[in-house]
């Protein structure tokens, strides 16, 4: 059987994630075939990770040119995505970046010319895409279960993160470093299926929090609201500095309601749409009968090795992509378009000015504070 091999460029968190799944055999049809860090001081970690007959690389093009690997999977800070994929594309390596593509929308729209003109599969990490919770409600949505879609609000709060991870590497929550905090980091996947499900808005109004719960540059703490084109509106809220936190994302429609929390999905469904019973009731007080429907869905799954196998199943057997790359540039969108609201205190409308956010974002990085301390790589296991 023919095996794709992989290198992975960025053993951090999540770059240990990926080799540990593929070291394991998760991906039948994969085999980690070299690591690229450009931190020496990591590399013995790195070693007993992956073994001493392991490539290990400090300099990616070494190990794209080295022809040891077919595909990459690009794990590294945010603004190296870009340059680090188009690098791998152009020397026909299929590439999986991490999320998210890049900072500014302009720098994924390159990355996807460059993936065309290069014929070789490009794919986002988008690994909650594949969560049967999610797949159900996009089913609903998609079959017209749920009608015309009305509204929708994800909290999502259960990204605590305390001040020593910020602090476990120079390069986190700065302008300069991330190009943003949880938007940017951690809120990727829902940003991403969040469109996915429901559209993208026209216009958008965002109240972003800079710094306001820890020693950091960027957004700690969210709250966005949009507006779609066919009248319905979304609500997006989210911080790091919450615990107990909250994920819960509700969606309403003319038909009923679904609701996604504690890895349960529940749906409501009217006998009759809103908009019809309301055409008919004469009675005042009174609404739809409602029945509470149970949805069967198969256990809740969000491993990055899902992705890893589809893509590697891409490459292989021409089979669809759950996570494009073509897509990566609408999650960024809406957090493009938050930071701009915020940064112009007014409402941004969709397509975004890209090199309006573009100018704002360098006048941050202009101004963006060097953090000197020791990188340390933390346990991401049961990470999204």
């Amino acid at each position: 059987m023919k095996k794709i091999r992989f290198g992975i460029i960025g053993v951090g968190n999540i770059g240990t994630v990926h080799a540990r799944y593929l070291l394991a055999g998760t991906v039948q049809e994969a085999v980690l075939a070299a690591v690229c860090d450009n931190n020496p001081d990591k590399h013995p970690a790195i070693r007993r990770l992956v073994g001493e007959e392991m490539r290990l690389f400090s300099d990616a093009r070494e190990m794209l040119e080295s022809g040891l690997i077919d595909a990459v999977i690009v794990a590294t800070p945010h603004y190296d995505h870009p340059g680090l994929s188009m690098m791998a594309m152009r020397l026909g390596i299929h590439t999986l970046c991490e999320k998210p593509a890049g900072v500014y929308t302009a720098q994924v729209q390159e990355m996807n010319a460059c993936a065309r003109e290069c014929n070789v599969v490009f794919s986002m990490m988008y690994n909650q895409r594949p969560n049967p919770l999610y797949q159900k409600v996009k089913d609903l949505i998609d079959s017209g279960e749920l009608g015309e879609l009305r509204r929708s609000n994800w909290i999502i709060t259960n990204w605590y993160r305390s001040q020593s991870y910020y602090n476990s590497g120079g390069w986190r929550a700065t302008w300069k470093g991330e190009g943003g905090g949880v938007l940017l980091n951690q809120d990727p996947h829902q940003l991403d299926l969040w469109q996915w499900l429901v559209g993208m808005p026209v216009r958008l109004r965002a109240f972003c929090q800079f710094g306001k719960h820890r020693q950091i540059e960027v957004e700690d703490d969210v709250t966005a609201y949009a507006e779609y084109a066919n009248g319905a509106t979304g609500v997006f809220i989210t911080t790091v500095a919450e615990t107990p936190g909250t994920n819960r994302l509700e969606i309403v429609g003319s038909r009923g309601k679904v609701v996604v929390e504690e890895g349960r999905l529940r749906f409501w469904r009217l006998r009759e749409s809103e908009t019809d019973f309301n055409a008919r009731w004469q009675n005042g007080f009174g609404e739809p009968e409602c029945w509470e429907v149970t949805i069967p869905t198969e256990p809740e799954c969000s491993e990055h090795y899902v992705i890893t196998r589809n893509f590697t199943a891409a490459i292989l057997h021409d089979e669809p992509l759950i996570a494009p790359g073509l897509e990566g540039i609408r999650g960024l969108t809406l957090s493009n378009a938050m930071h701009l609201s915020t940064w112009t205190d007014d409402w941004v409308e969709l397509p975004i000015d890209e090199q309006r956010y573009f100018q704002l974002l360098q006048e941050r990085i202009a101004s963006s504070v060097e953090k000197n301390m020791a990188s340390r790589t933390l346990d991401a296991s049961g990470s999204w």
